[in-house]
């Protein structure tokens, strides 16, 4: 059975490799290769499909395919040239506020606001995230949808 627990425990490991990809960018170490293991480990592509809308999309908003994950988070893909690395922005910090966490069987939805901090802003972003038990018992994410919050 999936706990609130679990989920709030690979929400921080998510924002630990997002942060931990700007600083191997920062510091010109292998930062794809670590995209990649962070990809594998945290999204059910090896499943199928993973429903990805990135906040900072717009032109290829509904990404379905590992490659343009990978492309989302640290650019460098000609088919997605409106990508320009979210994960290499110098993140410091991501705090999440869950408005709830609702359990369903082997599925656990996720759904409220996160805070990306850098030295220079706090961006707030509305997010869903749908994550499955897979076979070694760990959490995957199958939905990752994320957008900036209404403007009046």
């Amino acid at each position: 059975m999936i706990t609130k627990n679990d989920v709030v425990e690979v929400q921080k490991e998510w924002s630990d490799g997002i942060i931990n990809i700007g600083k191997a960018y920062i510091r010109n170490d292998d930062y794809s290769e670590l995209t990649n293991k962070f990809i594998d480990k945290l999204y059910a592509f090896d499943l199928g499909e993973v429903l990805f809308k990135p906040t900072l999309a717009s032109d290829v908003q509904f990404r379905l395919k590992r490659d343009s994950a990978l492309s989302y988070f640290i650019a460098g893909n000609k088919d997605f040239s409106e990508d320009n690395g979210f994960a290499l922005k110098g993140w410091l910090d991501i705090i999440w506020e869950n408005a709830s966490i609702k359990i369903e069987h082997e599925i656990a939805i996720a759904m409220g606001n996160y805070y990306f901090i850098n030295e220079t802003e706090k961006l707030k972003v509305e997010f869903s995230f749908v994550y499955k038990k897979v076979e070694n018992g760990t959490l995957k994410i199958i939905l990752h949808d994320s957008h900036l919050p209404y403007q009046k």
